[in-house]
């Protein structure tokens, strides 16, 4: 189980994988919040409060690189983890730079329980 008060914020605009991630996410523990927009996203993040933020790319209102590039700027280092449907390398590029981070995850590539697993490991959770 991850540890109490590990907060992870999902951005993703598809519902039913928004749903399917914050489940597992549930499930092992983590305090979730969830959104299905960048520009709700960068509202959350910019409270602080958040341990990881994983992302989709391609979101209505702001896309996940934008927002990353928001709260980068603003100062707050939380990590982030993209995903993407997107298997071109200038989308992912243009993620890594917004970010200086080079964690990012292809969903096709990955299950639900294999991102939290991540996550965990990001946050060095057993």
């Amino acid at each position: 189980m991850a540890e109490k008060n590990k907060k992870v914020l999902i951005a993703e605009d598809t519902k039913s994988y928004l749903m399917v991630l914050s489940a597992e996410f549930n499930k092992a523990g983590f305090d979730v919040q969830t959104v299905e927009n960048g520009e709700d996203g960068l509202a959350i993040a910019q409270k602080g409060d958040l341990d990881m933020i994983v992302t989709d790319i391609a979101m209505p209102k702001m896309d996940g690189i934008t927002m990353a590039k928001k709260i980068r700027e603003s100062g707050n280092q939380t990590p982030i983890i993209f995903l993407t449907n997107l298997s071109d390398m200038e989308h992912i590029s243009a993620a890594i730079e917004a970010t200086g981070n080079t964690d990012y995850v292809i969903k096709s590539d990955i299950t639900s329980e294999g991102i939290v697993n991540r996550v965990k490991e990001r946050l060095k959770i057993k």
